[in-house]
């Protein structure tokens, strides 16, 4: 079913001699629900295209629409999750997600309501514990667990991933894959996450869209990965479905590669 829609969607930077074409001609759509992970080598306007769905980039040329309505601002129905968690470091953990819950439900759920429902998002990624203490005080993977909570508590249709888990090492790295598919299992809500990670892609998404190289980079390949969940790990690696996908992805990505250095 069509949920999220991204319609001969083209990006370019600048104007005349010094355009910078970043992405051409994208069509995805993307059903409810489901886990999308977009993947390709540095500069293939990643990052670009999901701040085009954000809202925080505007269109060249064609269209996205969010069940049924055009994205051209941002809006609550879009959370986005950056690498660096940009929570506000003079403001505890309950302030920071205080902050949109406000901004969001200011008008339709009551003072004790706001305040359920951020304890309800901060222990929906375990840190409930933490709710008094300030960025500084805890971890960086802590500190993205509260960047995750803050964007779910906006309820939003669909939520952003840009490498998120980029700057934490690969034991925190691992236990939040595992916290965001324990999420995406109990919510069912609409995710998009860019990352360089094949093994993170392949683990966690339904299907991997996989970026050719810019500039003027666009859709190459889109993977379905038919893997039962919950997905566990360490029981995937043996599995020859999911050793069949992550070679898709390596051998679409190292053919790019040598494309770009053959063209040097």
């Amino acid at each position: 079913m069509k949920y999220l829609s991204i319609e001969h969607l083209s990006k370019t930077f600048g104007s005349g001699a010094k355009a910078a074409h970043v992405l051409s001609d994208i069509t995805l759509t993307i059903g409810k629900g489901e886990f999308v992970s977009i993947i390709g080598h540095s500069g293939c306007g990643k990052s670009t295209l999901l701040n085009l769905i954000a809202g925080l980039t505007d269109v060249t040329r064609g269209a996205i629409t969010l069940d049924g309505r055009e994205v051209n601002a941002p809006g609550p129905d879009r959370a986005v999750v950056f690498q660096n968690h940009s929570l506000l470091p003079w403001l505890s953990v309950y302030d920071n997600i205080k902050l949109g819950v406000s901004k969001v439900f200011g008008s339709t759920k009551t003072r004790a309501e706001r305040h359920d429902w951020i304890m309800q998002n901060l222990d929906l990624v375990q840190m409930s514990h933490a709710a008094d203490k300030r960025p500084a005080e805890i971890s960086g993977g802590m500190r993205q667990r509260v960047g995750i909570a803050r964007a779910l508590a906006m309820e939003p249709k669909v939520l952003l991933l840009d490498e998120p888990f980029g700057a934490l090492d690969a034991l925190t790295r691992a236990h939040l894959q595992d916290a965001v598919m324990e999420i995406h299992a109990r919510l069912g809500n609409t995710m998009i996450m860019i990352t360089h990670d094949v093994d993170e892609a392949v683990l966690l998404a339904d299907r991997i869209v996989m970026m050719t190289n810019g500039p003027a980079a666009t859709i190459g390949e889109v993977l379905s990965v038919d893997l039962p969940r919950p997905r566990d790990r360490i029981r995937l690696a043996s599995q020859p479905d999911y050793v069949r996908a992550r070679e898709s992805v390596l051998r679409f990505l190292y053919e790019r590669h040598r494309f770009v250095e053959a063209a040097e």
